[in-house]
């Protein structure tokens, strides 16, 4: 899979500007903090948070894979400050993003689009180290960030390959296992159905893993063939939407399906915006009735 995964990834980007024997970390994720909701003069510690997190998620190797510089998962944490309660502790909501390319195309998808409403709270100073320990608990922060960080590698390996993403879960899953003793909120099932505990509980729910396989077929059957044949294209991606239509009969709350929508929604607008009016109509009664918030966003595809 890592192989395919290099192969497609090196045919979207002009070669010439990556030197071919550079090796990189695994993700390139833009990180944005806004601190407007807090008060304080010295406001040098959010340009060094920002710096500090970015350096965090870019500067590690989470896989045992090595990836050229041009193959590195584009992401963006949009992490909004939200109070301090006490001095170097905060609270926030973050907005998580990463996308992948399509072959033979320079369009990226987005794969995953994730709010968490309750990232915090949380220490941070000024120059203050971001430690973490796979094997045990270490603080909040870089515990949520690292948790994302394989969430996102669990869902691009996903893409390129059926079910290829599950290492990372795992982790994912043994973060949440380590940080629940810290009595944060997101890390317990009890809170919310929406938070980190139930995304990676709905990831790894041997009932859910159609969606899963559905982010393979979408992809890999779908998208990266959509250039030279789009009617197949649009064939597989109705049958991921058939396969999500009997998931969410079963869990009509499940947030990985949530998820999956708040990611793909103008891209589906898009990608059957120029079937057929069979095709057009097929698609359109079964995203109203899989997202019916979104019921005026999907009219575009029939009017």
């Amino acid at each position: 899979m890592k192989l395919l995964r290099s192969f497609l990834k090196v045919l979207f980007l002009p070669i010439f500007l990556f030197p071919g024997f550079l090796l990189a970390q695994d993700l390139d994720c833009d990180v944005i903090i806004n601190a407007d909701q807090i008060q304080t003069t010295d406001r040098r510690v959010f340009q060094d948070m920002e710096t500090a997190i970015e350096n965090f998620m870019n500067g590690r190797d989470w896989t045992p894979d090595e990836f050229k510089i041009e193959e590195r998962i584009k992401c963006s944490l949009s992490i909004n400050l939200v109070d301090m309660p006490t001095i170097g502790v905060f609270k926030a909501t973050v907005q998580i993003r990463s996308s992948r390319p399509i072959y033979n195309t320079n369009y990226e998808s987005i794969v995953f689009n994730f709010a968490d409403r309750d990232f915090g709270p949380f220490e941070y100073v000024e120059s203050m180290p971001l430690e973490f320990n796979q094997n045990s608990y270490t603080s909040n922060l870089t515990s949520m960030l690292a948790y994302y960080a394989y969430i996102i590698l669990g869902l691009d390996y996903d893409s390129f390959g059926d079910l290829a993403g599950s290492p990372h879960f795992q982790i994912a899953q043994n973060i949440v296992t380590s940080a629940a003793q810290s009595g944060y909120p997101g890390w317990s099932g009890l809170e919310s159905t929406r938070n980190r505990f139930s995304l990676i509980e709905d990831i790894t729910n041997q009932q859910i893993q159609g969606l899963r396989t559905g982010l393979y077929k979408y992809h890999r059957l779908g998208l990266d063939i959509f250039e030279n044949d789009p009617e197949s294209a649009r064939s597989e991606i109705l049958k991921v939407l058939e396969s999500i239509k009997v998931i969410k009969s079963r869990y009509p709350g499940s947030i990985f399906v949530i998820s999956f929508f708040d990611a793909k929604t103008d891209e589906l607008v898009n990608i059957f915006d120029t079937a057929s009016m069979q095709d057009k109509r097929k698609a359109y009664n079964l995203l109203v009735e899989l997202n019916p918030n979104k019921a005026d966003v999907y009219g575009k595809i029939i009017n």
